[in-house]
């Protein structure tokens, strides 16, 4: 890290932030900073005029005005960062908007998933939870769709792949398959890695559909003694329920080192973004 210290010295950088975010926004920021770049912009936007119902383009074209370098933006509504980047001569990273994708999210994801095994072709990566209204899962299954992997996907029957992902998962020819969260026990002894989603409780509209499927899946020490020695436990966090603090001084816990690597890869990214030349 220390060879990239400042190299971005001078550039300055928009962190515009309209929905809640802790991990995505706190390393994007000390990112920044590690690089040497300056850093504007909010992480509520209650403490900005959209409060007052300022137009997301005109928030927007503001801080292009105040000579940003890049934009990085999450977003509630699907869609909202790429409608930006197409109307802007600068580069906006997507933080993750609504439901649709967290790319960086998947880039961070796939690092850790290399750094465990030296490699991801060959390996069987599962993904429990909300693969419906989760926006980290569609954009690691794309992330993956690139290797030699057999994915699973683990979910109740209301939460399971959007129909656009699964499709798009089959014309690239990606090994899939599609199980009901029950099944999670059997289908675990073969997993490399579980990739483990919280339900997105703020984005399910119905209160009782949440009721029903809330706590429909746990990890805990016991689940784990049946899977691999060499398997490895991710979530994107936060987490609720999902997987148990007991889980936290195993061998198979790697969310935290998946969280610290977050800082690392965006800083990464934004150098191969803003570097001169």
């Amino acid at each position: 890290m220390d060879a990239f210290r400042n190299k971005l010295d001078g550039k300055l950088a928009a962190l515009l932030f309209f929905e809640p975010s802790t991990r995505t926004h706190e390393s994007f920021r000390v990112a920044a900073l590690n690089l040497g770049m300056d850093i504007c912009g909010f992480a509520d936007p209650k403490a900005s005029s959209v409060a007052k119902g300022e137009s997301l383009m005109d928030t927007v074209k503001m801080f292009v005005g105040y000579g940003v370098d890049v934009i990085i933006m999450r977003h509630g509504k699907a869609g909202a960062v790429r409608y930006i980047a197409e109307r802007v001569n600068i580069p906006v990273i997507n933080a993750g908007d609504d439901s649709n994708e967290h790319p960086t999210q998947a880039l961070l994801d796939t690092y850790t998933i290399h750094e465990a095994f030296g490699k991801i072709d060959g390996l069987k990566v599962g993904m429990i939870g909300d693969l419906r209204y989760g926006r980290t899962v569609p954009s690691l299954a794309y992330a993956l769709s690139n290797f030699d992997v057999e994915m699973h996907f683990i979910a109740p029957p209301a939460l399971m792949l959007r129909e656009h992902v699964r499709m798009f998962l089959e014309e690239r020819g990606a090994d899939f398959h599609e199980h009901d969260v029950s099944s999670l026990s059997s289908i675990l002894p073969e997993l490399d890695v579980l990739y483990v989603t919280r339900i997105q409780k703020e984005r399910i509209p119905d209160e009782m559909e949440y009721e029903k499927v809330r706590r429909s899946y746990t990890v805990t020490r016991e689940l784990l003694k049946n899977a691999k020695e060499s398997l490895i436990v991710m979530h994107p966090l936060p987490r609720v329920d999902e997987i148990r603090s007991e889980v936290d001084g195993t061998k198979h816990a790697l969310y935290f080192r998946q969280a610290s690597n977050g800082m690392y890869v965006r800083m990464a990214l934004l150098y191969s973004i803003l570097k001169e030349g």
